[in-house]
């Protein structure tokens, strides 16, 4: 309907609005302050980040209640890696925020969330231009596995801080034996991340040839 197609444009545009800050913002202190600037990027942008992340959990509402007709799992696998990058590795750790794999991330975040949300603009009002679709569909299958391998580096940077301050570690008292060594689980979840890159890889390819193969084929044949 007429209603949920505007919600989703304004959806849409308050995230163009807030990644764009951030990514207009990180471009503009680094030409100011150049490596200085990298290491307070959480210190300066976290807050709009953050907000625009948790904003991203309506995503996963609009494709269960039908008005987003994207595919959940790809979704919400991508939704809940940076939620956790975000928020339970960077977020808890402040030794963590001042390494320069955060503003990698932060990066490649929200280059790809720009082109994205820009896209979906001009779609829900019907406007599609080419180089833009083709932009869309096509910058995240190289900026996805970059994202990821900076991700599991975040990982890395962060289980010595996990170690010695026992952050989410859960260890139960007598009678109980069962505990919670919280290192051990972000080693598992590396795994998790690189599986679940080969699926939303595959995933891209197949948005990919689903709205740019048609225009492929008609560019060959004139």
């Amino acid at each position: 309907s007429s209603t949920m197609n505007m919600y989703l444009f304004v959806y849409d545009l308050m995230q163009f609005c807030g990644h764009s800050w951030i990514f207009t913002n990180m471009i503009i202190r680094f030409m100011t302050f150049g490596k200085d600037s990298l290491a307070d990027t959480f210190h300066s942008i976290g807050l709009v980040m953050r907000l625009c992340q948790l904003l991203s959990v309506l995503e996963i509402l609009h494709i269960l209640i039908g008005i987003d007709k994207s595919r959940l799992l790809p979704r919400f696998l991508q939704i809940t890696e940076r939620l956790i990058i975000l928020f339970v590795v960077i977020n808890s750790q402040e030794e963590v925020q001042g390494k320069y794999v955060v503003c990698v991330l932060f990066f490649l975040w929200n280059l790809l969330d720009v082109v994205r949300y820009t896209y979906n603009m001009l779609a829900r009002m019907g406007v599609y231009y080419l180089p833009l679709t083709w932009l869309n569909f096509s910058l995240c299958i190289p900026l996805y596995p970059l994202s990821v391998l900076a991700k599991g580096f975040a990982i890395c940077v962060s289980l010595p801080y996990f170690e010695s301050f026992g952050t989410y570690s859960i260890k139960l008292p007598f009678p109980f034996t069962f505990s919670i060594y919280f290192p051990y689980v972000l080693k598992m979840y590396v795994l998790v991340l690189f599986a679940g890159m080969c699926f939303i890889i595959r995933n891209l390819f197949s948005e990919r040839m689903a709205h740019l193969g048609n225009s492929n084929i008609k560019n060959k044949r004139s």
